[in-house]
């Protein structure tokens, strides 16, 4: 067993905040926002259930009407959508909780019925996404992109800056940007889908240009502090890959830690937890990183503190358990029996399979 000062459920400082624990909520698509892409009332109490976190990441939050790829997914482009998230973020300090907005742009995992005018989506490149989206007329196959113009990346960007600017008007702790699972900072990164030949493309310092530009914009908003950044460097969900992972997320890890970014919030699957660290990107990728570093993938109680024992993660973010057990930081302490996650209720529909997860209490 882990000594306590090493353990997921030690108190942890990072800037201005004081944790209890490091036990993170990860950010968790559940699709049940209202018409306009607004939060439905129900979402508050999902959030305040969960607000004995270290830290809450919410669900993905589209910055722009542009960057929607799923039906009934909150956004933070809209007044209605800054007053609906107002209302969580009140809730969840009553209840005594932090909680941080996830900043989305879908880029290229979209489809023309979501996008202005019924435009194509943008992308780094004009290359389709195998697979589909759920939209309103059910399943439909990704668009086909559009290849942003250079002089529109700017206007990207500073998307993703409104959106840290609403956040802090919905009274957010923190934000963190999305830059995992094949959405647009990952297609920038990434050489499989980014095949550009201007100052975005080519060698990987031009392909995070555009996840640094976005960077230093949030900060500039919200401070160093207050700013994470997902990435998922071996991930291949929404048709993703790249040539040379360790290369590419090596150089952005070191990139954000030198814009000294609070928090880099790491998407691998651990595996088999007996495989050697050097199997895996996350360990180096906390060598690079100086602030901290938040570790995601599978991970169990007694995983997330070998994790932080040896030094590969100082906190871990939980999904599918945090859905399923609102008080997950109790029970570990209590070593209590986990409620065990339904995926049949996980996207869409009502309380069942959202609010209705028993607590321990």
């Amino acid at each position: 067993m882990s000594t306590p000062e090493k353990s997921v459920l030690a108190p942890y400082a990072r800037g201005p905040f004081q944790l209890p624990n490091r036990v993170v909520m990860a950010p968790m698509t559940r699709s049940r926002a209202s018409e306009g892409n607004v939060v439905a009332p129900i979402t508050r109490e999902y959030y305040v259930q969960r607000a004995s976190a270290a830290l809450i990441i919410t669900e993905a939050t589209q910055v722009s009407q542009q960057g929607v790829g799923y039906i009934n997914t909150p956004g933070i482009y809209s007044d209605a959508q800054v007053a609906g998230w107002s209302a969580v973020t009140r809730a969840v300090h009553e209840a005594g909780g932090r909680i941080f907005a996830q900043l989305w742009h879908v880029g290229r995992i979209s489809h023309t019925s979501f996008q202005p005018g019924g435009q194509a989506p943008v992308a780094p490149s004009a290359i389709a996404a195998k697979g589909s989206t759920y939209t309103a007329q059910g399943p439909q196959p990704f668009s086909t992109p559009r290849a942003l113009e250079t002089s529109e990346i700017a206007g990207v960007v500073q998307q993703f800056i409104e959106g840290a600017k609403n956040a802090k008007r919905a009274g957010f702790d923190g934000i963190e940007l999305h830059g995992a699972n094949g959405y647009i900072i990952d297609q920038f990164l990434r050489d499989g889908t980014n095949q550009r030949t201007d100052a975005y493309g080519g060698s990987v310092q031009n392909r995070a240009r555009f996840l640094l530009e976005v960077t230093e914009g949030v900060i500039g908003v919200w401070g160093s502090d207050r700013v994470s950044v997902r990435l998922s460097p071996v991930g291949a969900f929404n048709d993703m890959q790249d040539s040379s992972p360790l290369a590419t997320f090596s150089y952005a890890a070191r990139e954000l830690s030198a814009l000294q970014v609070g928090w880099l919030h790491v998407v691998e699957s651990l595996g088999d937890p007996a495989a050697p660290s050097s199997a895996r990107i996350t360990p180096e990728l906390r060598k690079l990183f100086g602030q901290a570093l938040i570790a995601n993938g599978g991970y169990t109680l007694e995983t997330a503190d070998r994790a932080i024992s040896a030094g590969e993660a100082d906190l871990v973010s939980f999904g599918a358990l945090f859905l399923a057990n609102p008080d997950l930081p109790t029970r570990f302490v209590r070593r209590a029996p986990l409620n065990v996650p339904d995926p049949s209720t996980y996207y869409g529909g009502d309380a069942k399979g959202y609010t209705d997860y028993p607590s321990l209490a």
